[in-house]
């Protein structure tokens, strides 16, 4: 692996910033995790599965908008580090909860609505200063893809310890953990020496501001497209994670520990994917590689859907979620580093809206067919609608390629 790999780090603001969200992070999954397990042994019920991802993730598209106007009216560091307060008050709500013994699963709904309103005003926050963290603005793609590989990384630590410590301990300790969590965070924003705020006069209300952002992604057709991508992958593919806890409980007929390896190959392979982002050279093709790990995630979820035997499924879990890294990871690169730096806020909150938008719908529609259909049988058509989705991302790419030899 090249040394370039973590070129990023040469800039001290997104040091503090990576090993704070580092420690925050594996936290959020633990919580993620056994809210999951909660949920699932207290109603037995698939569709409840995709209710909880809806409650945490609807609240997020409905005020993504909202976000990202803030995002670019306002101080982002003053933001973020108010969003990463009111989460860790959001923890600590979730774990008096849960201790007191005394709740229902709405209890836990009604929190991850809070939850999803605070990331509908954190994530265009967070994603708009990564910018402003990285000094050498070329070493950016490599900041956003460093990004990913700390997410996937928690992601194969956080449940991991999640199954362990919920077999061991109980799961308010997850709950516990995840609210201490947020103090490592909430320092390094503090640590961090960012240029002065410069207030930006506004010449729009709210609703101006949107409409600007709205007609400012119609006149740029790839990233239109990219965005319509996400949609589509979000909606129909991605929701395949909410039927996890299916696996582990009925087809493999294990415990919370095995919940937690499943969620953790799956970290393991988003991992690796991006780490294998984060090494490209500048002049990679990224569109290019989208479309092929698109192909990548489709055929992981063929091939683990129908799998019985254990270790083989966690193989195929692994290689899935490589392709399913580039979905978020690439367009987020593509739009940050070819988007306007006053428009960057909102282009983002419209990336966030359809991907925390899209997702807990198609959790309801996924947990829906597969009551009916299976769970099996449901995410072997996932797997076939994001191979079907890559295809048609390579006629689009081989389209544009030759529009442009015809306009030369």
């Amino acid at each position: 692996m090249s040394i370039s790999t973590f070129n990023a780090f040469r800039s001290r603001n997104y040091r503090l910033y990576f090993a704070g969200q580092s420690v925050s992070l594996i936290g959020t999954w633990m919580q993620k995790t056994a809210v999951s397990w909660v949920v699932y042994s207290l109603t037995h019920s698939k569709f409840m599965l995709g209710v909880t991802l809806f409650a945490t993730m609807f609240p997020s598209f409905l005020f993504s908008f909202i976000g990202g106007v803030a995002a670019d009216r306002y101080n982002r560091h003053r933001l973020l580090l108010l969003t990463q307060i009111v989460s860790m008050l959001q923890a600590v709500l979730l774990t008096l909860l849960v201790f007191s013994g005394h709740y229902t699963v709405w209890d836990i709904i009604a929190l991850s609505v809070l939850l999803g309103v605070i990331n509908a005003f954190d994530v265009p926050a967070r994603q708009s200063l990564v910018y402003e963290m990285v000094n050498d603005k070329s070493h950016l793609p490599n900041a956003l893809a460093l990004n990913s590989s700390m997410v996937n990384l928690s992601r194969l630590i956080g449940p991991a310890i999640a199954g362990i410590s919920i077999e061991a301990f109980g799961d308010v300790v997850c709950f516990g953990l995840n609210a201490l969590s947020f103090g490592a965070v909430i320092f390094s924003l503090l640590m961090m020496k960012l240029p002065p705020y410069k207030a930006k006069p506004r010449t729009q209300n709210v609703l101006g501001e949107l409409k600007e952002g709205l007609s400012y992604i119609k006149q740029a057709p790839e990233i239109a497209f990219l965005l319509g991508m996400l949609g589509a992958i979000s909606l129909l593919v991605l929701p395949f994670t909410t039927l996890i806890p299916v696996y582990a409980k009925d087809i493999f007929h294990g415990t919370a520990a095995t919940f937690g390896w499943i969620d953790s190959a799956i970290g393991l392979g988003a991992f690796a994917g991006a780490l294998f982002l984060a090494s490209l050279r500048s002049a990679a093709n990224l569109r290019r590689i989208l479309a092929i790990n698109t192909l990548v995630l489709g055929t992981g979820l063929v091939l683990f859907s129908h799998t019985t035997y254990y270790p083989l499924a966690l193989v195929f879990a692994t290689f899935g979620a490589f392709g399913m890294m580039s979905q978020v990871t690439i367009v987020n690169t593509i739009i940050q580093t070819t988007v306007a730096a006053g428009m960057r806020g909102r282009v983002i909150s419209f990336y966030a809206m359809i991907f925390f938008g899209m997702q807990p719908l198609g959790g309801l529609i996924i947990g829906s067919v597969s009551q009916y259909f299976g769970v099996q049988n449901t995410v072997l058509a996932e797997g076939i609608i994001a191979i079907l989705i890559g295809t048609v991302h390579f006629r689009f790419l081989n389209s544009r390629k030759q529009k442009k030899r015809i306009a030369s």
